[in-house]
């Protein structure tokens, strides 16, 4: 996020040394309508490829939560994070990738402020529940293969969901620093 003042002195810079915002060292006699060109190419490779991750992303973590769901011989604690970690992932799908895409594509934010904060809390907290769910998975093989007796009692599926639930109330509660710290600046080139 770039303040007005800093802004300035970077408009300042470029008149004082003749520099375009648009002007790279490697090409410097690239046409504004070859910047364009390139951006629109950009912007519909990258809305392809965050579509393609979106819609894959969308049916495979489904397909897992529906699989595991809807089959009560698959409830196992290593199956309930395999949940916990495709409704991460389904989050971040469904609120992320989207307006992500969109930031990509489009010159400014379209959403307004408080979207703004709220992708970006969600993109934390997704992130941090996919990674602190692998963690929890990672724990619970160490204890299956290393301990295998003497983890039965503290492997099961009432305390797999109480580690779930305390996983997100913490994920959920020191993410809230990052909705503050993110809004809309305006560039004024």
């Amino acid at each position: 996020m770039v303040s007005e003042n800093y802004t300035h002195l970077l408009m300042d810079a470029a008149v004082r040394y003749n520099l375009s915002a648009f002007s790279t060292a490697a090409s410097p006699n690239v046409s504004h309508e070859d910047d364009q060109q390139t951006e629109m190419i950009v912007s519909t490779i990258v809305a392809i490829f965050f579509g393609l991750i979106g819609i894959t992303g969308l049916l495979g973590n489904a397909l897992v939560v529906l699989v595991v769901l809807s089959n009560p011989q698959m409830r196992s604690t290593t199956n309930l994070l395999i949940i916990n970690l495709a409704i991460a992932d389904l989050l971040f799908v469904v609120f992320c990738i989207p307006f992500t895409a969109t930031d990509y594509v489009l010159p400014s934010w379209p959403y307004g402020e408080l979207w703004c904060k709220i992708v970006q809390y969600l993109i934390v907290v997704t992130a941090h529940a996919s990674i602190y769910t692998l963690v929890l998975m990672s724990l619970d093989r160490f204890l299956a293969v290393v301990h295998p007796i003497a983890s039965m009692v503290i492997r099961t599926e009432k305390n797999t969901v109480l580690a779930i639930t305390i996983l997100w109330v913490l994920i959920i509660t020191t993410g809230l620093p990052v909705s503050f710290a993110h809004g809309i600046n305006v560039l004024l080139f």
